[in-house]
């Protein structure tokens, strides 16, 4: 392969994770999702019924959560040598697992679990991925996230 980083790619997988900074959910931010995705559900948007809910308050969206995993892997994820573009190709699986309340704090966790040539300048990366929640044990977000780095 081509890629003048691939060396330093192979020593990622499997023995490597990178952690992005925390990112603050609030209010404001779950009520624009709700707004442009137009799920309105109240559980997102109405403090005052959501605090009589087992939650206690307002959740995120779960699109919400993944959305932010873009900016999360630019934040963590150092920029391979050479990239030209990198292509956000899906997701093997997604499972929310904790919801996220309208106070906390998230941060992805990323770990290269498998990397496939496509072309002498394209290669798939799978990324095992968690959302972490501050103070929590339990994630909000596990899922496996294919890409393709075109060099």
């Amino acid at each position: 392969m081509s890629t003048p980083n691939i060396t330093k790619l192979l020593t990622w997988k499997n023995n490597k994770e990178w952690t992005s900074k925390w990112f603050q959910i609030d209010q404001k931010l779950i009520n624009s999702v709700a707004k442009v995705t137009q799920d309105n559900q109240f559980i997102h948007i109405d403090p005052n019924k959501a605090k009589d809910t087992e939650y206690g308050t307002t959740i995120a969206h779960g699109f919400l959560t993944i959305s932010l995993l873009s900016a999360m892997y630019y934040d963590a994820i150092p920029q391979t040598e050479g990239l030209k573009m990198g292509i956000n190709i899906g997701f093997d699986k997604v499972r929310f697992v904790a919801p996220v309340k309208s106070t906390d704090r998230i941060r992805g966790v990323f770990r290269l679990s498998k990397i496939t040539e496509k072309s002498s300048n394209v290669i798939g990366l799978t990324w095992s991925t968690k959302v972490e929640i501050k103070g929590n044990t339990k994630p909000a977000l596990l899922a496996v996230w294919i890409e393709s780095q075109h060099f």
